[in-house]
């Protein structure tokens, strides 16, 4: 059976300095909230000489926003809060509940690893409160965290890596984030410390000398238990599958993403090329072959890695690209908020645009526009009102199904994403549909130039 496969944005953000990490909460009654994270580096005077001129500051704001996907007329993200924090250079929730309320850990540049609780006001609204900082050592920015609650561990940890090499594991109680143990873990800047979420005492990390390694909590810090120069060139992302045991996701700035069996880190199961270093990867929620990948210099594509799981030594299948940002993809997240089950209409249909517009009376309007001079556009009728892109004409793709399952014939998967850009400073909401081909309407007649 054939599928079609369509990503169409639903909105675009402004967040004025240079975004890098983008996170939907993962608790179920919160999951409606996101979170975005930017980094600015700012440089002194140009002016002023190389003695007196001060080192360069890194600021940072973290943006919260509230989604409702299924409002018909506007868009769908409400901007509920700002906050101005040193550069962020990561961001994530933590997968359970502490003390009953969502907590997000933020890397920052400067050097400290910080913990909001995320609130409720009166209004109904939902807004960030610092709860905790804990600083990882003098002359380094925190890099990157993970939290050990992939699977809902109750002992509730944060791995972090930093500029010197470093990884800290660190403890949360009542009142203190503490650190638990550090160490030198690799060469030049450790880009990426994760979680084996099904051992929590099990830590990888990646680095800069080009080195991907394992290490055992247990066994103490002195050396890996495995270190692997697969990748060639910078280990910089890392993620656990939830949902299969010992299967893992590397990513580099040599531009592939690598499956793993934690079993045997001598050979990876698969190797993909995709065309971009490989900043962050992430395992689909609830979909244990589903990944996306945030590829930097190539867009933000998803990945279907059943065949490499499975050990037929495959590389993955690349389902869907999202290629409308104009800079460095950073950032990227799947949301667990539900969507409905209709689909885009289907590519042998006659295109909607023209009747969408003549009905409504819609017109296109320019959101924003990029240094590159590319633009974004979102649909609106003449009193302004947001019309969904269902009217709009996505990107369209046929490919065959990946799923093996014969239940798996008949249903579609709709999926909400959220990524961000770094030099054009912008983050996208966009929707991603997975659709069984219908077979019995005629194929749409070719075209001649």
């Amino acid at each position: 059976m054939g599928w079609h496969s369509r990503t169409r944005t639903l909105q675009v953000f402004d967040t004025e300095l240079s975004a890098d990490t983008v996170e939907w909460c993962p608790i179920p009654q919160f999951s409606h909230v996101l979170a975005c994270g930017t980094y600015q580096l700012q440089k002194g005077d140009e002016k002023e000489t190389a003695e007196n001129c001060p080192a360069p500051s890194r600021i940072g704001r973290v943006y919260l926003f509230d989604c409702n996907p299924q409002t018909s007329f506007i868009p769908p993200l409400t901007e509920t809060q700002r906050i101005d924090t040193p550069a962020i250079l990561d961001l994530k929730w933590c997968h359970v509940l502490i003390s009953e309320r969502p907590v997000l850990g933020m890397a920052t540049a400067s050097g400290e690893i910080q913990l909001y609780k995320l609130m409720e006001s009166q209004q109904g609204t939902c807004g960030l409160e610092n709860e905790l900082s804990t600083g990882l050592g003098p002359d380094r920015l925190a890099l990157s965290l993970d939290w050990s609650t992939g699977r809902g561990e109750s002992d509730v940890r944060v791995v972090s890596s930093d500029s010197s090499g470093s990884l800290t594991v660190l403890s949360l109680g009542e009142a203190s984030l503490t650190a638990v143990c550090q160490w030198k873990a690799h060469d030049f800047e450790a880009w990426i410390a994760a979680f084996s979420y099904w051992d929590t005492q099990i830590v990888y990390s990646g680095g800069d000398d080009c080195k991907l390694k394992g290490w055992d909590l247990r066994m103490g810090s002195s050396s890996p238990t495995f270190t692997s120069k697969r990748h060639t060139m910078g280990v910089c992302s890392i993620h656990s599958n939830p949902h299969r045991e010992h299967i893992l996701a590397t990513g580099s700035y040599d531009e592939n993403v690598l499956l793993w069996d934690g079993r045997n880190m001598k050979h990876p199961l698969s190797e993909t090329a995709v065309g971009g270093g490989v900043w962050r990867l992430k395992w689909h929620p609830t979909e244990e072959h589903l990944l996306l990948a945030a590829c930097m210099h190539n867009d933000f594509h998803i990945l279907h890695c059943q065949k490499a799981i499975e050990g037929q030594d495959a590389p993955c299948q690349v389902l869907a690209s999202y290629i409308l940002h104009n800079s460095l993809a950073y950032g990227a997240d799947w949301s667990r908020l539900p969507l409905s089950n209709s689909t885009p209409p289907s590519p042998q249909e006659p295109p909607q645009t023209s009747i969408g517009l003549t009905e409504s009376g819609g017109h296109l309007r320019i959101q924003y526009e990029s240094p590159t001079a590319s633009f974004d556009t979102s649909l609106e009728d003449d009193s302004g009102r947001y019309i969904p892109e269902q009217c709009s004409v996505p990107e369209k793709s046929s490919i065959p199904d990946p799923f093996t399952s014969p239940a798996r014939d008949s249903q579609s998967l709709s999926c909400l994403m959220a990524t961000c850009s770094f030099y054009d400073h912008m983050m996208h909401v966009w929707r991603w549909d997975w659709s069984p081909e219908d077979k019995q309407k005629p194929s749409e007649p070719v075209l001649s130039s």
